[in-house]
């Protein structure tokens, strides 16, 4: 089966709704570990809306299983990046007016500057994924790059409102994790995947990690974080 990235992005939102100092994500980060998170994600947005530049020093200082920094393809970014040094790097889309990541980068159409990036930060020794839908033109272009991984997009099929779009939207992901495999690629997922809907794509063969945040903060704050990242774990084995 594969394994789990937490998010914890959402603990940095509840911290910014106040400008305080709690709930710190890097307490959060060293519980996630603690209940069996195999990493930790978080996205250090352009606009510092919740993650903020001195989480992530701190949590390359203490997450103990890998870090996974999500970030747009900006300078910026890139130059974080490489002071850091995260254990990889996920490239994302990214709007300031979105609530959220909606949808897959479009590789197809910058594979010279995404191709840069990836030479730049693989050169450091900080393996690149590349957050993508599911279509073939995307996974070959991503390919092209020369990135070790991509990250498809769930968020169709988290969306589906009838079992019969779920379906397709499942084939849909199962066919990309194939063709990925196919041209090289390893393969991760994430956006929009819960406890209830989890265990088909973990099931996809090939399938490495799986980012999830926003439901497991949902649960913790509820029942704490601990219980809900290993309740997370009991859903991707299939055992909720």
């Amino acid at each position: 089966m594969p394994t789990l990235g937490v998010n914890i992005d959402h603990i940095a939102t509840i911290r910014q709704a106040r400008r305080t100092v709690e709930p710190d994500p890097i307490a959060a980060a060293i519980l996630a570990e603690l209940a069996g998170a195999d990493g930790i994600t978080a996205h250090l947005r352009e606009d510092r809306r919740h993650i903020q530049d001195r989480d992530i020093q701190l949590l390359r200082q203490t997450v103990r299983t890998h870090l996974n920094l999500e970030m747009a393809a900006t300078d910026e970014m890139v130059a974080i990046a490489l002071d850091i040094q995260p254990d990889y790097i996920t490239l994302v889309p990214e709007r300031r007016e979105e609530v959220t990541t909606e949808g897959g980068l479009d590789i197809a159409g910058q594979v010279d500057r995404l191709t840069q990036v990836v030479d730049t930060l693989q050169g450091a020794e900080i393996p690149v994924s590349l957050f993508i839908d599911a279509e073939p033109i995307q996974i070959d272009a991503a390919a092209a790059t020369q990135a070790k991984f991509i990250e498809l997009h769930t968020g169709k099929y988290a969306d589906a409102h009838d079992a019969a779009t779920r379906d397709r939207e499942l084939k849909h992901l199962a066919d990309g994790c194939a063709h990925a495999i196919s041209v090289g690629l390893r393969v991760n997922a994430g956006h929009g995947l819960t406890y209830w809907n989890v265990y088909p794509v973990a099931c996809l063969p090939g399938m490495e990690e799986l980012n999830i945040g926003h439901t497991i903060i949902s649960r913790a704050a509820l029942v704490g974080m601990e219980r809900a990242v290993r309740e997370m774990k009991q859903a991707i084995r299939g055992e909720l």
